[in-house]
């Protein structure tokens, strides 16, 4: 089966984390690190430390990003009496499906459709945040479904104008895919301390199946420190393969220039189709909007070749696919699929 419905990774790791795979002692599972002794999380946050120049209190470790969202939503939520939420309206169902869990309440704020992107308003956000004045503030960059990005001045606005005891979560799972710059993080941490940012080994990494997320919390919050962190440490076998893969960015860089080749596949063969919009992605997957008259036919098609791609259910995207960036057969395949099944009217 051809997995493009998850934002997977259909591509080979790098060297070097197949090789911690391969080379790991298994012995090691024996013992918990000794690292924590050291007044440190893991060697993974010690790593991350040094690549992004924060300090090694101020990472977050979690199991995948999904955890970082769920200790942060339900330990801000939790404490005192606001309990709301704002997150965009195009987004992840799972941000208000986390905040109900802790008895919180989720209000959406707009993402705009301009051209062939979508797009925050930032100046409305910011007017959203201090007439509701919710406990979080979710921005999600580049966002899932719609693939657009906030850049880090805009984060700087935001973060600016906004009442100083909103938690402002922003979700990076998809960064890195456009763009290597990250020297943004570390300036926006040190100066906001109701900032989190959060990213993954799971996208730009290729790791999904490894659970293994990273973040960034602003100063001063020992105790939600104490709430998300592990006291006997993290999996041995997995600081290993992140290790691996921290140290793989040529690597992957690689894998994200093929998926540029696959964005302008789909831009050149179906944006000019009748019914068809494909909108800019700076992310692994691509979102584009199809005439829904061939929708079980398209579906059919590619269940026959062993293809899953997203079906949007989404209230104002229900006519949308979101499509994994996969190899460059697995584009064509797709492509070719989609051009066939209009032919066939």
């Amino acid at each position: 089966m051809n997995y493009l419905d998850r934002n997977e990774f259909n591509f080979e790791p790098s060297q070097k984390v197949l090789d911690a795979v391969k080379n790991f002692d298994a012995k090691d599972l024996c013992f918990y690190t000794r690292i924590y002794d050291q007044g440190k999380k893991s060697v993974i946050s010690v790593r991350v430390s040094e690549i992004y120049g924060v300090p090694e209190e101020q990472v977050l470790l979690a199991y995948g990003g999904e955890e970082i969202l769920k200790n942060a939503i339900h330990y801000f939520l939790m404490k005192g009496d606001n309990k709301k939420i704002l997150i965009p309206e195009f987004s992840w169902w799972y941000y208000n499906k986390v905040a109900s869990e802790c008895g919180g309440t989720f209000e959406m704020y707009p993402l705009y459709e301009q051209e062939d992107t979508f797009a925050y308003n930032v100046d409305e956000v910011i007017e959203y945040t201090n007439r509701i004045h919710p406990r979080m503030l979710l921005l999600a960059s580049p966002n899932n479904p719609t693939g657009n990005s906030l850049t880090s001045e805009e984060i700087g606005r935001i973060m600016e104008n906004i009442p100083s005891d909103t938690m402002v979560l922003v979700d990076e799972a998809y960064a890195s895919f456009i763009t290597t710059d990250t020297d943004y993080i570390a300036p926006l941490v040190n100066k906001y301390e109701n900032l989190i940012i959060s990213r993954t080994l799971s996208k730009f990494y290729g790791l999904p199946g490894l659970r293994c997320g990273f973040g960034f919390i602003g100063k001063g919050h020992d105790q939600f420190l104490s709430y998300s962190n592990k006291y006997l440490g993290f999996n041995r076998f997995s600081e290993a393969v992140a290790l691996a893969a921290l140290d793989s960015d040529e690597h992957y860089r690689h894998v994200a220039d093929e998926m540029e080749w696959g964005r302008q596949l789909y831009k050149k063969e179906l944006g000019h189709l009748p019914g068809f919009k494909v909108y800019k992605s700076v992310a692994n997957f691509i979102l584009i909007k199809y005439p829904i008259a061939i929708k079980e036919r398209l579906m059919e098609a590619l269940k026959v070749q062993d293809y899953k791609i997203k079906f949007m259910g989404d209230p104002g995207l229900e006519s949308c696919l979101r499509i994994t960036l996969g190899r460059r057969e697995q584009t064509q395949t797709v492509v070719d699929t989609i051009k066939k099944v209009l032919s066939e009217k």
